[in-house]
């Protein structure tokens, strides 16, 4: 009985999609909504079990149940619900209102959950698949769309090979320990000098797999055009719940079974934090497309959230935790105001299009200008404190270069954060004025807003929610 206790909350979300898939398929004009309201309904219901669940292992070691896995299932649950509730609307007036995609998000998010409760390299690799085939299919949902249909080809050829170098790793991995299990790794490897080259190699290709799934550089070159050619709820589903879940699934992997080989996968992760955060904040300068610009932003703030694990500490990793909890709130506030983009019952993408938005939508553009400030890392928002968190647990650790070049490229990104804010409030208006945004898409915006303008109140809980889940990770 313990098994099926500690993977309940998968149990019940896995139900949950199969009855839905059950509802979609009546014989009814259009179950896109009862079917959407009926998967964040699921996900409230799992995040609440999720909360509930005793700490343990189950099936044999393949599961673990913690304080870890239980923050970033609750983080994954929250972004996956508010990209349903974003794509109501958009997907009504584009006319993808069916009932699939809902059901999709839905089994994508169990595949996340299935990531981060992993113990055991085949485990994850169920779990990751699971996620993969979801997007696969949602990033060429708009069929008529030949952006659409060349984002989900693109994703599926370097998903495939993502998923071929993680289970090549995976093997090597098994070859040389003899096993897939993560606590039985991390008792082999508890005499560091005792690990061969090739499991080196075997975690090194282990470490690329995962690094394509968060668009690490030099792993990032699907981001930009997946991102650009996806409906944009799939963006903002995209850059939210699967890049925690893929960071979280990164943390686990290197801070349990390699965690005693912290001074080999180390320096790989401080190149390629350093190398997102520069990409991250120089591609973007020139972008005019705006989800190609938040993109490129995406991978910045990836190498932002690398410099926490790089600093491979008890206070790096909770940086970590306390950062994509933040990016993931900001960043949906941010989506929300992309899909809110339309002129004349259409979707438009480009910065340009923002132009007098204070004038015509000032609510929009206030939050839109919280949302940008935040992500360049401006006190007293929530995205300062992401960051400060991350950069000091370098400094303790001595990361100087990393530090300093993180401070850098928060520098250099605030360029084309600030300039959308100067487009919104004091560039003249082009054209028509944008639609009235739907009341689901207001409801994302604002809350996303309030908790990037208020988290300076009171960060306690979160910080004492990330402490936790280190302190149950690293045992």
């Amino acid at each position: 009985m313990m098994n099926w206790t500690l993977a309940l909350p998968e149990l019940v979300l896995a139900l949950c999609g199969l009855a839905i898939l059950g509802i979609g398929v009546l014989p009814k004009r259009n179950t896109f909504f009862p079917c959407a309201m009926a998967v964040v309904g699921a996900f409230l219901l799992t995040a609440v079990v999720t909360l509930g669940v005793p700490e343990g292992t189950a099936f044999g070691g393949q599961i673990a149940a913690d304080a870890f896995s239980r923050f970033a299932k609750v983080l994954i649950l929250l972004g996956a619900a508010a990209g349903v509730v974003l794509s109501i609307d958009f997907n009504a007036r584009e006319g993808l209102d069916r009932f699939e995609y809902p059901v999709l998000l839905l089994f994508a998010t169990l595949g996340m959950m299935v990531m981060v409760s992993a113990n055991d390299l085949m485990a994850l690799y169920i779990g990751l698949e699971l996620l993969s085939l979801s997007l696969y299919v949602v990033a060429a949902f708009n069929r008529d769309d030949e952006r659409s249909a060349e984002a989900g080809l693109k994703y599926f050829v370097l998903g495939a090979l993502a998923s071929g170098l993680l289970l090549y790793g995976s093997s090597l991995v098994y070859g040389f320990t003899g096993t897939t299990n993560f606590d039985s790794i991390a008792n082999a490897l508890s005499d560091p000098t005792k690990a061969s080259a090739g499991l080196i190699v075997g975690l090194v290709f282990v470490m690329v797999g995962l690094a394509f799934k968060i668009s690490a550089v030099p792993f990032h070159m699907w981001t930009p055009d997946v991102y650009e050619g996806a409906p944009t709820p799939v963006t903002a589903f995209f850059a939210a719940a699967p890049k925690v879940a893929a960071i979280a699934l990164f943390a686990r992997v290197l801070g349990g079974p390699f965690g005693d080989l912290a001074g080999q996968w180390q320096q790989v992760v401080v190149i390629i934090s350093l190398l997102s955060m520069v990409l991250g904040a120089f591609a973007a300068i020139g972008q005019e497309n705006i989800k190609r610009l938040m993109a490129y932003s995406s991978i910045g703030h990836v190498g932002f959230a690398l410099v926490g694990l790089a600093a491979a500490s008890e206070a790096g990793m909770r940086g970590l935790l306390v950062y994509m909890a933040i990016y993931l709130l900001m960043n949906l506030g941010a989506f929300a105001v992309l899909v809110a983009m339309r002129r004349q019952g259409r979707a438009v993408e480009q910065v340009r299009d923002l132009a007098g938005l204070a004038k015509t939508d000032l609510g929009m553009a206030v939050w839109m200008a919280i949302f940008m400030f935040s992500m360049a890392g401006i006190p007293p928002l929530a995205g300062f404190f992401g960051k400060m968190f991350v950069f000091k647990a370098a400094v303790d650790a001595g990361l100087w270069t990393l530090a300093i070049v993180g401070v850098l490229a928060s520098v250099v990104s605030a360029f084309y954060y600030l300039r959308i804010v100067k487009v919104m409030f004091f560039d003249e208006q082009v054209g028509a004025a944008l639609d009235p945004r739907p009341a689901t898409v207001s409801l994302v915006m604002t809350a996303s807003g309030l908790f990037t303008l208020l988290f300076f109140l009171y960060p306690a809980p979160l910080v004492a929610a990330a402490q936790a889940a280190v302190a149950a990770l690293l045992g």
